[in-house]
């Protein structure tokens, strides 16, 4: 059974900083494209970040120079370490692995598999 667990959410004040993990578990994810998505109260889930297999890094324009996210082939991770955060960035945050389509991996649409969430919550 596959399965991705995210952790490292919390609350934290505006300015400060978090580290999100989701370990997957079941299969290796080491070919598969990973990424993290946020939903923030009524909203739609968005893109945040993804890392391909190569280890290239993509952003949102929004958190671009503030988010960094990483893998761990090895370790069947990836990690996104948020800095000055804001109260914009307070969302339920999805993990994704594995794309089923050629569109793009900033679609929520094309992954086979999700984490059930972590809480980010920055105060202001």
């Amino acid at each position: 059974q596959v399965q991705l667990v995210e952790s490292g959410g919390g609350l934290v004040q505006a300015g400060g900083s978090l580290t999100l993990s989701c370990a997957a578990s079941g299969r290796t994810f080491s070919m598969s494209i990973m990424a993290w998505f946020r939903q923030a109260p009524g909203k739609e889930q968005d893109f945040v970040a993804a890392v391909t297999p190569s280890l290239d890094a993509y952003y949102a324009d929004s958190v671009k120079g503030r988010f960094t996210s990483s893998r761990d082939n090895a370790k069947n991770t990836i990690y996104l370490q948020m800095s000055n955060l804001q109260a914009e960035d307070t969302a339920v945050y999805y993990c994704a692995a594995d794309r089923k389509s050629p569109d793009s991996f900033m679609s929520r649409y094309v992954y086979n598999y999700w984490g059930r969430g972590t809480q980010v919550t920055v105060s202001s």
